[in-house]
């Protein structure tokens, strides 16, 4: 390894891959190609698109991702099979940067499930990371469970990988059970015992079980770890795994211990993160580090005395750095469209004059309904007109009575495939009520696995993000939508999710995960 790349950590990004395999999480086609667009955009330097092999939708997500890239490495993932490692190439090997990430469970838990020797299995490394290496000149191996794996072991198939051609060695915590200490010990010993350690890059991957995954991925790096596996809000497997926004964060305000530079764009954060949730169906915890809603809020006297004075004083980072405006050009019924396009700018938003368009006649409609629109309206606003479309069901209008006298009583207006139908249904509140009148105009036998409510702002005029999770004949789908009208807003994000199923009936395979298979990390 040079030494100008000893002081470069390389971000790998695994939202389209570990994080999808969150149950819930799977993405449409269309928005994994927008995910994969923004983490190029933004600057990631190697993007996980997929496991080409798990289906026809994967595949042909992760072959378009790798046409359609422009800087990121394209990387797809590949089980230590040789017709995983073909499938896996076929699919990223258009891309300007392809790389193969193959790997195998190392630890002796995961040896007994193939029911493999150590020296059988040392035998398919050799001969798994060989075939990858001759397609691919960019190879990528993972023990996985590596931090369970016995110690002389471990060094002995990360040897034999870098000898069959892996240019990167990946290092998993893959149930999140190590400590910061652990992770760096491994790391140091991996590099001081293994041949030609000095030529490869190690990377960590670290699942958050224990809730150390960002400080495990940090230790590593310190340790001499130069790439780093994470996903956009820490989405993935379980309790998930290393954020993106936290390590990057953490490298640019923490240089003075961690002198490592990283290519990312960080201004491009906050929108990312909002962008991810929405199509995720998994919302950002309000204190979540970095992104969530507190991230930058002060309510005691004491902060907000002392925030008045000096702003360093309770916050380490601008809430430009990761996207949000300061206090400059705040909106309102009275603004126009030049003074929105530069907020968006300001909040890392990109948007052509159609997407403007859009976005303004939600804006004034919001600004009329609000005493104030904040950063977080904007960015709810941008999602939901990323959100809506020509759909087989779109909601004319909504009427709903309730109270304490009796059942409540929704009156809806919907277009079914083009046709106007209406319907009035009684329910138990106006959720319920809403909810069965779309089913009686639109029958189907979706259940309802998730009906979450976040409110966008503060005070009783601020926007409500509503999140529904559906499931039909083992086909998940989410829906989310926000506005001032929480009952409109549910019955918009259940009607999302609902045209997401009915694309997915027309397009019978296309985010089915065909085979079983666990995550590398």
């Amino acid at each position: 390894m040079t030494d100008q790349a000893k002081d470069r950590v390389y971000i790998f990004d695994t939202t389209l891959r570990d994080g999808e395999q969150s149950p819930g999480a799977t993405m449409t086609h269309d928005e994994k190609l927008e995910i994969a667009e923004l983490l190029d955009e933004m600057g990631v330097d190697i993007i996980e698109a997929g496991f080409p092999i798990a289906s026809e939708g994967d595949f042909r997500a992760v072959s378009e991702i790798a046409e359609r890239s422009k800087n990121s490495v394209i990387c797809g993932l590949a089980r230590a099979q040789i017709n995983d490692i073909d499938r896996c190439w076929e699919a990223v090997k258009h891309a300007n940067r392809p790389r193969i990430h193959t790997f195998i469970g190392t630890s002796p838990l995961h040896r007994a499930i193939p029911n493999l020797t150590q020296d059988e299995m040392a035998e398919r490394i050799h001969q798994t990371v060989t075939h990858a290496r001759n397609l691919c000149d960019n190879v990528q191996w993972s023990p996985m469970d590596a931090t369970r794996t016995e110690h002389d072991y471990l060094c002995r198939v990360v040897e034999i990988a870098i000898k069959a051609g892996a240019t990167t060695i990946n290092i998993p915590d893959t149930v999140g059970y190590t400590a910061p200490v652990e992770s760096a010990e491994l790391i140091r010993m991996l590099i001081e015992k293994v041949p030609g350690a000095d030529e490869i890059i190690f990377a960590t991957h670290c699942h958050n079980d224990l809730g150390m995954a960002t400080a495990n991925s940090l230790a590593a790096v310190e340790a001499g770890a130069r790439q780093i596996e994470c996903t956009i809000n820490g989405l993935g497997e379980r309790a998930g795994n290393t954020a993106l926004e936290e390590v990057v964060m953490a490298l640019k305000v923490r240089g003075d211990i961690m002198p490592y530079e990283t290519h990312i764009d960080t201004r491009k954060i906050m929108h990312i993160s909002r962008r991810v949730a929405t199509v995720s169906g998994f919302p950002v915890q309000f204190n979540k580090a970095i992104v969530g809603k507190n991230a930058f809020a002060h309510e005691s006297g004491i902060h907000q005395d002392g925030m008045l004075k000096n702003k360093e004083t309770f916050e380490i980072m601008r809430p430009e750095d990761v996207g949000l405006a300061g206090t400059s050009l705040p909106l309102g019924k009275h603004s126009g469209r030049a003074a929105l396009r530069a907020k968006l700018k300001d909040l890392g938003v990109d948007v052509g004059d159609n997407q403007l368009k859009d976005i303004f006649v939600r804006f004034k409609d919001l600004a009329d309904r609000k005493k104030e629109v904040f950063d977080e309206d904007i960015l709810a606003l941008v999602t939901a007109a990323m959100t809506d479309g020509a759909d087989h069901l779109e909601i004319v209008s909504l009427k709903v009575v309730c109270g304490t006298g009796g059942p409540a009583e929704a009156t809806l207006e919907m277009e079914v495939g083009g046709e106007e139908k209406s319907c009035v249904m009684e329910g138990d509140g106006p959720v319920d009520a809403t909810f069965k009148a779309v089913r009686a105009l639109y029958p189907n036998s979706a259940r309802l696995q998730l009906y979450q409510v976040n409110a966008v702002t503060e005070g009783t005029d601020a926007q409500a993000t509503v999140s529904v999770r559906l499931e039909e004949d083992g086909k998940i789908a989410t829906g989310q939508s926000a506005d001032t009208d929480t009952v409109y807003a549910s019955a918009k994000a259940y009607v999302n999710a609902l045209n997401r199923l009915h694309v997915r009936r027309s397009k019978t395979g296309t985010d089915q995960k065909e085979i079983s298979y666990k995550d590398v990390g």
